[in-house]
């Protein structure tokens, strides 16, 4: 089973990509994390907002490999704790199916990923950098996966 994160956003903070690498780097072989990153499309003074979330939107639709589960995260999204994400990854494992986890632009997803979505799940409800979240995804995936293999990381 292949993770798959989709995420707007191509230039990111060292500290993100230590980070985000860190973490992925610790997950098994069964349990792959790939980050696909797509161009955030350029946002000018009188941009149509609408119409750069639908392109952005496009291009992220584009990138789900087939027959995967999509997990849009959204600000309006269910909130998870780390157990529930252990048990989510559980899940997604002995489907046998890989998952798409998707980060949207700075203006969120456009209304066609979330209808494309199979859930949406929201990390908290502050507003959080892009680059945040990826580190977050990662260390939650992380975490999971050390939830279920009694792993002492988790001290909760």
């Amino acid at each position: 089973m292949k993770i798959h994160l989709i995420a707007v956003g191509t230039r990111m903070p060292g500290w993100v990509e230590t980070a985000y690498e860190d973490y992925t780097g610790r997950m098994p072989r069964e349990c792959r994390v790939q980050l696909v990153e797509i161009p955030v499309a350029e946002r000018g003074k009188n941009a149509d907002i609408a119409r750069l979330k639908q392109a952005e939107g496009e291009k992220i639709l584009k990138a789900v490999p087939r027959d995967c589960a999509i997990i849009a995260l959204d600000e309006h999204g269910e909130s998870l704790g780390s157990k529930e994400w252990s048990g989510e990854l559980k899940r997604w494992m002995a489907s046998g199916r890989d998952t798409c986890l998707l980060i949207g632009g700075p203006d969120g997803h456009a209304p066609e990923v979330l209808q494309r979505a199979d859930r949406r799940w929201s990390l908290s409800r502050l507003t959080l950098p892009h680059g945040m979240v990826r580190v977050m995804v990662a260390e939650q995936l992380y975490r999971a996966w050390t939830l279920l293999s009694n792993h002492p990381y988790h001290r909760a």
